[in-house]
């Protein structure tokens, strides 16, 4: 009786975000254009200009576009359900850290894009490009193939970035350490070398531009667990 309870909620709170989500795809079909402008950008900056294959294959390419965006735009209000459905199984302290920290994860998660679409980017379309061209190559850019190559790239920051927030709720409910994150150090760098590899666009220098962010925020979590473990041991010595 109670797993059909919950299975029940579970089930209204996902059609819930699949409306917020049918909503923005809707929303951002009626403003493609836009989307399309602005995320072809950087490319237009240095000259390069979107060809298609076909007569039909722009419908692909507003849709796949379109149903990116709406998820990028349905992840924060996804939190908010997901945080909603856990919070009755909480106790009060889970509760009220859970109450600060989801907020912060959608923001946290719209930080990574950003970083990566405004700071990394265009840095890394540019170096592309300017390699390709002094080798004396054109360029003739697919748009199916530029826009997979910034989703591919950009998507991964925006959940990138809410690594030293995990580990930060982690640390304070006492489930990992500062010595545990060290110890699984060259494990978790090699974790993230191969999800780098498999979510970025096949080059080189994606695959670093992923990755060595993804290794910096690894040691800010490990930062962020030694911190919490030295306010928690001032605390108990203040209440001795």
């Amino acid at each position: 009786m109670e797993y059909q309870k919950h299975w029940s909620e579970m089930r209204r709170r996902g059609i819930r975000v699949f409306i917020v989500f049918a909503i923005a795809f809707v929303l951002c079909l009626a403003f493609d254009s836009k989307i399309y402008h602005a995320l072809t950008r950087p490319a237009a900056s240095l000259g390069l200009k979107l060809v298609v294959l076909g007569p039909g294959e722009i419908v692909t390419v507003l849709f796949t576009l379109a149903g990116w965006t709406a998820i990028g735009v349905t992840v924060p209000y996804l939190m908010y359900e997901l945080w909603q459905f856990v919070t009755p199984g909480l106790y009060a302290k889970e509760r009220q850290l859970a109450r600060s920290t989801v907020p912060l994860a959608a923001l946290l998660f719209l930080a990574g894009l950003c970083f990566s679409w405004y700071l990394i980017f265009p840095r890394l379309l540019l170096f592309l490009v300017t390699l390709t061209r002094r080798e004396g190559l054109g360029i003739m850019l697919q748009a199916h193939t530029y826009f997979s190559f910034v989703i591919g790239f950009c998507l991964p920051f925006g959940f990138a970035f809410e690594g030293p927030l995990v580990v930060f709720v982690l640390a304070r409910l006492g489930v990992i350490t500062s010595n545990w994150l060290r110890k699984v150090r060259k494990f978790a760098y090699l974790a993230i070398v191969i999800l780098g590899v498999l979510i970025s666009p096949p080059e080189l220098i994606s695959h670093l531009s992923v990755t060595v962010p993804m290794m910096i925020l690894y040691e800010i979590g490990v930062g962020i667990a030694t911190i919490v473990e030295r306010r928690r041991v001032r605390n108990q010595e203040a209440s001795v």
